[in-house]
């Protein structure tokens, strides 16, 4: 992605204040599309939390024991196989609460809201609910990031339990952002798929203000269903 490199820099500056940030700049930067700067992000992790304490970092540097010895080209393969091709392990993270409903407009404004009421502007070309965007927010801003990743909580368990049916080693990520979040994480993902029924708050805040958003690459159906 384009701002992969700005999220390193800000990885660094994230290792000044807790944990949490931490990891969530961290799987921000993991969760990114793999493009041209991909080897040096598992080395940027790695050298960043190596000291810290805590089971979510242990996951974080068992991703990049892994991601290390691959090829870039190969990561690049199974990331699109993984989140492009499965409606299943989608990073969309408003789909699974709202799916292609007219309604799921309402939840991609609040985020955007909540964004920009904290002053932070994401790229114009990325739909704000876009998981590695929400992880970057909570890394800056951690107060009003992690209640909005815990808003979103059920779909992040989905994700993940998807995630770990693939045996894809991206669900440790998933694992080591869940431990950051306050609160108990549904027990089971029949729990989570009836969480993400409910849904987050769906406010219309100003849909008309926040302008139009960029069309969403339609994740290709693999034959799995929910």
């Amino acid at each position: 992605m384009s701002h992969s490199r700005s999220r390193s820099r800000s990885l660094s500056r994230a290792a000044t204040t807790t944990t949490a940030p931490v990891v969530f700049q961290a799987a921000a930067l993991l969760l990114a599309y793999p493009d041209r700067d991909w080897p040096r992000r598992p080395r940027t992790v790695r050298e960043t939390v190596a000291e810290l304490p805590g089971p979510e970092v242990q996951l974080l540097l068992s991703f990049c024991d892994r991601a290390e010895r691959e090829d870039p080209l190969a990561v690049a393969a199974r990331y699109v196989a993984t989140f492009d091709r499965s409606r299943r392990r989608c990073l969309y993270l408003t789909y699974y609460t709202d799916g292609d409903t007219r309604r799921r407009g309402a939840a991609l404004a609040r985020i955007k809201s909540v964004y920009r009421t904290h002053g932070w502007l994401p790229p114009d070309d990325e739909l704000p609910d876009f998981l590695p965007l929400m992880l970057e927010f909570a890394a800056r801003t951690p107060e009003a990031g992690t209640a909005l990743l815990t808003e979103h909580r059920a779909a992040i368990e989905v994700l993940r339990y998807a995630l770990e049916a693939h045996r894809s080693p991206y669900a440790a990520l998933l694992r080591a952002v869940g431990r950051c979040l306050p609160g108990r994480a549904p027990a089971s993902r029949e729990e989570a798929l009836r969480l993400t029924r409910t849904g987050p708050p769906t406010e219309a805040v100003g849909l008309d203000v926040l302008g139009p958003f960029p069309a969403q690459p339609r994740p290709h159906d693999d034959g799995e269903r929910r």
